[in-house]
């Protein structure tokens, strides 16, 4: 059977973009609301343990930029996967599944502190991550829809070793 649906092709690169764009909408998020933190922080002059406001202020700000970064670079890895329509490679697939790990946590602190609204939020993030990973799995194909198999060599797909009988 040929066609642009076989085994679900044509909606992976939908959503690697989709999900390329959510991050990079998420990491604005996070600058902004540590960019508010910070300033609340300075401006009330809070402290914990005897720590200076300044350096807490300086520390959330700090904290956000890493955090959106580390979003911003999922982002480019996920905009890439859905530019070639391949599967990351070790880096790719160790960063996305920290990040899908990061969103599932964050979620469950979420539905505590801001509430459900905030967790599906999260978990539709994490929904889109997890898509885009086991969507592309380890396959390969090729540009003009030859290979739909799983080997990616344009033939059948690679069969397993048998296994032993009893």
């Amino acid at each position: 059977m040929t066609g642009k649906w076989v085994d679900g092709v044509a909606a992976r690169r939908p959503v690697a973009w989709t999900a390329a764009v959510v991050l990079v909408l998420e990491a604005l998020g996070i600058l902004f609301l540590n960019w508010v933190l910070s300033i609340v922080v300075d401006q009330q002059q809070m402290s914990m343990a005897g720590v200076d406001p300044g350096a807490m202020s300086t520390g959330a700000w700090v904290l956000g930029v890493v955090f959106a970064l580390y979003l911003v670079c999922c982002a480019v890895l996920l905009a890439r996967i859905g530019l070639r329509d391949r599967p990351p490679g070790t880096f790719g697939r160790v960063a996305l599944v920290s990040c899908a790990v990061v969103h599932a946590v964050l979620g469950a602190f979420a539905v505590g502190l801001v509430g459900w609204a905030a967790f599906a939020l999260l978990m539709a993030v994490l929904a889109l991550l997890v898509l885009t990973l086991t969507a592309y799995g380890t396959s390969y194909t090729v540009p003009n829809g030859e290979g739909a198999g799983r080997g990616g060599s344009g033939g059948t797909p690679a069969t397993a070793p048998a296994r032993p009988t009893n």
